[in-house]
């Protein structure tokens, strides 16, 4: 059995603030200390020099699209505005084009039918990935397009239009296609120094195809399949879970739909429109679904952004706890995706029943603040309410920081920035919190349990990532100040600066289990 010893690094570990080096035997930690004892306890082991490089427990994404990450790598982005769009498509290959990433909030109207060449199959996603254009030609591969919830004859598509659009354009893709742009998402997770994802699938996101096609990838990142379909019983839930393969049913099971395409599900009406979003499913299915899942000890999600979304799950959780107790809920691990918009009250259950909260932060970063879409949406008053991550932190509720990529781009400490540096006074967490959000709690919101998952302890399995990263530091939470210290006699072990203007630190090498899954 080969020993790898690491040495001359700075190690994130709970059990020393000083240590420098790390020992990895059969895939597990074996010992943790500085680098003199290191070399003296393991005289024969293979030494790797980190020559200062930060090395601490690899990333895990709770939220993520696989082949649509994939393909958002190659494909047109449609972020240069309206008039960009049209050039940007025209040089894309082949007769479908699948692109994404424009955003209406600041163009005088939105992408129209025609803005697309009329002849070529476009898929063009909206930012949120919850509306998108399609071309004529797309379009005309939907028998019955116009007669869907959300259809506009020249306007974006929402709704069921929306989901009907996609899968078309989906499936006019090679299954080769498909398993290449899911190999491309995870060798770009590997390269961000992430170790494991959760693909959030579906039937109203790529389907069956596309989720098969995932199970029988082989890659050294690690992948949690969820399947959002919502069950009638605990003999169906079953029943989908052994058709699927999937290891849970929740992800984007969706509640309703974003604030950005105006279809996430309020109680009032959105400050720029007189709708109040898209129902996708009733009280009546959301709470069948939570006590279906419970019954058959299965983890249930949804994906619930609205304020009305988030009630309509707390609702169905408070079902599940009057039926089979607030301890039987807990040992589900049950998730809720999003929860942008949550009261106080509903927090404090959350936390009571053990519901994880699966958050993007970098969708403040992106669109809070009183200048931002969610502003523009709500008004300033309820925007300033949004993604409250210390509401959920103070009341327990286990946090799990992802990207819902390709929505926001793999890229952690970017996503903890943004946790840290809420756009909303009172409601960031710390660098600590945020790092365990973004580890430990999200290996726990995939069901691993187990303590020390998301660590650096002897006994835990090796995943862990090596950073060039700049001087750490340590931040201490004041009500009057924020201190920064790279003293160890803190107590508390330093991450990289994630204050606005420094440099977030490269991946140099990202390891699973002990096997190196990418290497700068």
């Amino acid at each position: 059995m080969t020993t790898e010893l690491l040495v001359g690094g700075r190690i994130y570990t709970p059990t020393s603030t000083t240590a420098t080096a790390i020992a990895v035997e059969n895939g597990l930690i074996s010992w943790i200390g500085e680098d003199r004892a290191a070399r003296a306890l393991h005289p024969d082991a293979q030494v790797t020099d980190l020559d200062g490089a930060f090395l601490a427990p690899a990333f895990v994404d709770p939220h993520v699209h696989l082949t649509a990450t994939g393909l958002a790598l190659i494909a047109p982005d449609l972020a240069g505005g309206r008039d960009a769009v049209r050039a940007a498509v025209a040089a894309a290959p082949g007769r479908t084009v699948i692109a994404r990433g424009w955003d209406d909030t600041t163009w005088e109207r939105p992408l129209q039918r025609t803005d697309l060449d009329e002849n070529r199959v476009i898929y063009a996603a909206r930012v949120d990935e919850h509306s998108a254009q399609a071309s004529t030609a797309l379009r005309g591969l939907v028998p019955g397009l116009a007669d869907l919830d959300g259809f506009s004859p020249d306007g974006p598509l929402t709704g069921t239009a929306h989901h009907a659009v996609r899968a078309a354009a989906l499936a006019s893709l090679t299954d080769a296609q498909i398993t290449a742009a899911q190999n491309g998402a995870l060798d770009a997770a590997a390269a961000a120094g992430i170790a494991a994802v959760h693909e959030c699938g579906g039937p109203d996101i790529a389907g069956e195809r596309d989720f098969a096609l995932l199970g029988a990838l082989t890659h050294g990142v690690r992948v949690r399949r969820y399947w959002g379909e919502a069950a009638r019983d605990a003999d169906d839930a079953r029943a989908i879970i052994y058709r699927t393969g999937a290891d849970g049913l929740g992800g984007d099971l969706f509640v309703d739909g974003s604030l950005g395409s105006r279809t996430a599900l309020l109680h009032a009406p959105y400050a720029d429109a007189p709708s109040s979003g898209v129902e996708y499913l009733d009280q009546e299915t959301v709470t069948a679904h939570v006590l279906a899942c419970t019954r058959a000890r299965i983890q249930a999600g949804f994906h619930a952004i609205g304020d009305a979304a988030v009630a309509r799950v707390v609702d169905a959780f408070a079902a599940a706890v009057d039926d089979f107790g607030g301890p039987r809920v807990a040992s589900c691990g049950h998730r809720i995706e999003h929860a942008e918009m949550v009261t106080p009250d509903q927090a404090a259950k959350l936390g009571d029943w053990g519901v994880h909260a699966s958050m993007q932060p970098r969708f403040d970063d992106l669109w809070g603040g009183s200048d931002g879409m969610y502003s523009r949406r709500l008004g300033t008053e309820r925007a300033a309410t949004l993604n409250d991550f210390a509401l959920l932190a103070k009341n327990a509720v286990p946090l799990a920081f992802s990207s819902d990529s390709p929505v926001t781009p793999l890229d952690p400490w970017a996503t903890l920035r943004a946790a840290v540096h809420h756009r909303t006074p009172g409601s960031a967490v710390s660098p600590r919190a945020a790092f365990a959000a973004a580890t430990r709690g999200a290996w726990r919101a995939g069901g691993v349990r187990d303590g020390i998952a998301g660590t650096l302890v002897p006994g835990a399995p090796a995943t862990y990532a090596v950073w060039d990263a700049d001087e750490l530091v340590v931040r201490a939470p004041s009500d009057a100040v924020q201190r920064w210290s790279t003293d160890p006699r803190a107590g508390v072990a330093p991450l990289p600066d994630l204050a606005p203007g420094a440099r977030l630190p490269r991946c140099l090498r990202t390891v699973v289990d002990g096997r190196t899954v990418f290497a700068a």
